[in-house]
């Protein structure tokens, strides 16, 4: 193994705390995805097709705040470890100690989606669009939460910028973390607002999500090659190279591709 290593900044993941009440790196990452992606979304929302005034939008924040919340938490029970929250149900209430899966997050967002727009008398896919936009964002400041955390690190390394994570033992790995966030947070945004600004995306519905779930897919497929498969999970199905976040992706990649291919065989909105 190389000696040249990045040391690891040690940072604590309680922000300050006050007797019993701690504020969290882990929580402030949502809160600040949640802000900032609600903001461009009051932007977003004034551009043609107009979806819905930023008032609506506002309303929505709710909605969109407890898809992530809770389809994200009762994902990661299901999909990672629903043996040991079976036995400790109790701990599946414990947020602050992380635990969030991306893909129930997604889940959790789409029944959002649905109701609201179907409460509003609005397009979905309209919805999901200007969604899609600003879900790097969130998933961005996620994976920085995630490396703050010390956790989720990456397989063990020689590359110049390995790093010894505090509970990853004594080799260097990988900052899968920080590899993530620049994959599925800050190429996957810049790419559609690229789509969004310099393409017709905006007026085919379904689009600009299809390219989301195809981009998600792709980031978080190559992001795992670097990534340490959960301890209590390991490779599956007997393979040493398939993980649970690979498997996952794949049905989020195809879903995309057909929401691609359905919002070019459909005529677009008018321009106005």
């Amino acid at each position: 193994m190389t000696l040249l290593l990045l040391p690891y900044p040690d940072i604590k993941p309680e922000i300050f705390s006050i007797g019993p009440f701690a504020v969290r790196w882990y929580a402030l990452a949502y809160i600040a995805g949640l802000m900032i992606g609600w903001q461009i979304m009051r932007r977003v929302c004034k551009q043609p097709p107009v979806v819905l005034s930023p008032p609506k939008i506002d309303d929505f924040l709710l909605w969109a705040a407890l898809g992530v919340i809770l389809g994200g938490r009762l994902g990661y029970v299901l999909f990672y470890k629903p043996g040991f929250f079976l036995e400790n149900p109790l701990q599946i209430l414990t947020l602050w100690e992380g635990g969030m899966s991306f893909h129930g997050g997604l889940l959790g967002v789409i029944v959002a989606i649905l109701v609201f727009s179907y409460r509003n008398a609005i397009h979905p896919f309209l919805l999901s669009d200007m969604m899609a936009i600003v879900t790097p964002i969130g998933l961005f400041f996620g994976r920085l939460a995630n490396f703050i955390n010390g956790e989720l690190w990456g397989r063990p390394a020689d590359v110049p910028w390995a790093m010894i994570f505090p509970r990853g033992g004594p080799l260097p790995r990988h900052p899968s973390q920080l590899y993530q966030a620049s994959f599925e947070g800050i190429l996957l945004f810049l790419l559609l607002l690229a789509a969004w600004k310099w393409t017709d995306g905006r007026r085919r519905p379904g689009l600009l999500t299809g390219v989301f779930c195809m981009g998600y897919a792709l980031a978080r497929i190559v992001g795992e090659i670097f990534r340490e498969p959960d301890a209590f999970l390991g490779f599956i199905l007997g393979s040493d190279w398939l993980t649970m976040g690979m498997l996952l992706s794949l049905p989020v990649l195809a879903f995309g591709a057909w929401l691609v291919v359905r919002a070019y065989r459909n005529a677009p909105l008018p321009a106005s």
